[in-house]
């Protein structure tokens, strides 16, 4: 885990041969949905535990079937709310649930509109209740513009005031993570890499493509389907 030096709070995994490889995998225009979607999961438990390296532990005592030793618990795992934005975070959601089996999930239904405007529209929101031990951890797998991300947390901070808000990805274009960070200096970013830049459109370049198409499959338009004509 790396601490980028263009902001504060801010990491990605560059030195990780693993989570590397696995996004290799994510970019490579031959990677079928299956195989998309359980890199998906890869990242996101791996991250999980890189996360968790940065939480609170506290020293217990605890019997072994022969004496006493001391161990530890990690506190904040215990306190964790994760907020996915649909629908290409499911994945990345089933990896962390995983590693932090206690969370209570939030729901947002988010989408962004063309360039350049890159308006968003929330369809739906469900997040439950924060209180000020939780740290929130909103999993959004490509963090372009930002736009997305600024509503989300704008949501989030209407049901309470966490003791951390986390947002991780697999991808982000430095113009996102500006944007962000400019306007929440105090939420931290964890992505597996770090891409170079946005292209007009709004994507990230090199990045893999629309993450959500990708592991799900393109939405079928309504002019692609066969007429269907009745006989009286």
């Amino acid at each position: 885990m790396i601490e980028d030096k263009r902001w504060k709070g801010v990491y990605s995994f560059d030195d990780s041969p693993y989570l590397m490889e696995v996004l290799t995998e994510l970019r490579d225009k031959e990677t079928d949905s299956i195989a998309f979607r359980k890199g998906l999961v890869k990242l996101g438990r791996f991250m999980g535990y890189e996360i968790i390296k940065t939480m609170e532990t506290e020293k217990v005592k605890v019997e072994t079937p022969l004496e006493e030793t001391e161990g530890i618990i990690v506190k904040d795992r215990r306190n964790v709310v994760i907020v996915t934005v649909l629908r290409a975070a499911v994945p990345l959601m089933e990896g962390l649930v995983k590693v932090f089996e206690h969370a209570r999930i939030g729901i947002v239904s988010a989408s962004r509109g063309k360039a350049p405007k890159f308006e968003i529209e929330m369809n739906y929101i469900k997040i439950p209740q924060i209180t000020p031990e939780d740290t929130v951890i909103i999993a959004d797998p490509m963090i372009a513009t930002g736009s997305t991300l600024l509503r989300v947390i704008e949501e989030v901070k209407k049901y309470g005031t966490p003791k951390r808000i986390i947002v991780l990805g697999v991808l982000a274009a430095p113009e996102g993570i500006t944007r962000i960070k400019e306007k929440f200096p105090e939420v931290e970013i964890f992505v597996t890499k770090i891409d170079r830049e946005l292209n007009d459109k709004g994507y990230i370049l090199p990045g893999l493509g629309d993450a959500g198409d990708r592991a799900f499959g393109a939405p079928i338009k309504l002019s692609t389907l066969p007429q269907v004509h009745t006989i009286e």
